[in-house]
């Protein structure tokens, strides 16, 4: 199968943690940001509360982005769900909180908005952060005209997330790409490469079409290279720019 032939529902351009620098990453209020500048695909992190509950957060601790501080897992839901991950960024979103998984489902359903959802779990959480993330992004989604993309730079999870729900299509996350990288990513039974832009060029991005691959790339904020980027034929390209990168 070549890349044309992936069914490949997504726009090219993507909202990094919901609306790059300009909203608190990963919130509601993120989302809600990123739609508002013409975005319709939003990319976050979602790992497990102590009790099991999907939220987004893109750190193993909480202490950068919320209120709270230690460890993401050893708060249950309920606890989380009292943090204040806003005032972080600026006074206007003091008292964000941080949303569940089923929140940005239920959001980006009702506004059209696809999600590239990043399984990120603390260490030693992999294989459960995986097969949860995918069984509830299975639920949340079912129905929805375009299912969400999952992704993580954690082969444990993205196996786990396979075998929990093998329909959901998977992108392998690299910051540095392998020599092996078309094995690992078939062995995963992966429909995309995603990596830091500073790995790709036209002769990488060619290579992974070839192989039937599709090409993510995070998350190039300078125009002249995003435009690079698209000449390319880059698949998706992820980027905090929202203001100044306009989506097609």
């Amino acid at each position: 199968m070549s890349s044309s032939e992936i069914a490949w529902p997504y726009p090219r351009y993507i909202a990094h943690r919901g609306a790059g620098k300009l909203a608190p990453e990963n919130t509601l209020a993120a989302m809600r940001a990123g739609h508002a500048r013409g975005y319709r695909m939003v990319e976050f992190d979602v790992k497990l509360s102590g009790d099991g509950v999907p939220f987004l957060l893109h750190d193993d601790t909480l202490d950068r982005t919320t209120s709270g501080h230690g460890r993401a897992d050893a708060l249950t839901w309920a606890e989380l769900s009292k943090l204040d991950a806003g005032r972080w960024h600026s006074p206007a979103f003091a008292g964000e909180p941080l949303p569940m998984l089923e929140q940005i489902a239920h959001w980006a359903i009702a506004n059209d908005v696809a999600c590239n959802i990043e399984i990120k779990p603390v260490p030693g959480c992999e294989r459960a952060t995986g097969a949860a993330v995918a069984l509830d992004a299975l639920a949340l989604w079912r129905g929805a005209s375009v299912q969400p993309l999952l992704s993580s730079f954690s082969e444990v999870a993205l196996a786990a997330a396979r075998s929990a729900v093998p329909d959901l299509q998977r992108a392998m996350l690299y910051e540095h790409i392998p020599t092996d990288w078309k094995d690992r990513l078939a062995r995963l039974e992966c429909v995309a490469l995603d990596t830091d832009y500073r790995e790709l060029d036209a002769a990488i991005v060619a290579a992974a079409h070839q192989a039937g691959y599709k090409v993510l790339t995070y998350t190039p904020n300078d125009p002249a290279l995003v435009s690079r980027l698209a000449a390319w034929n880059v698949d998706g390209i992820i980027t905090d720019a929202i203001d100044v990168i306009r989506p097609d």
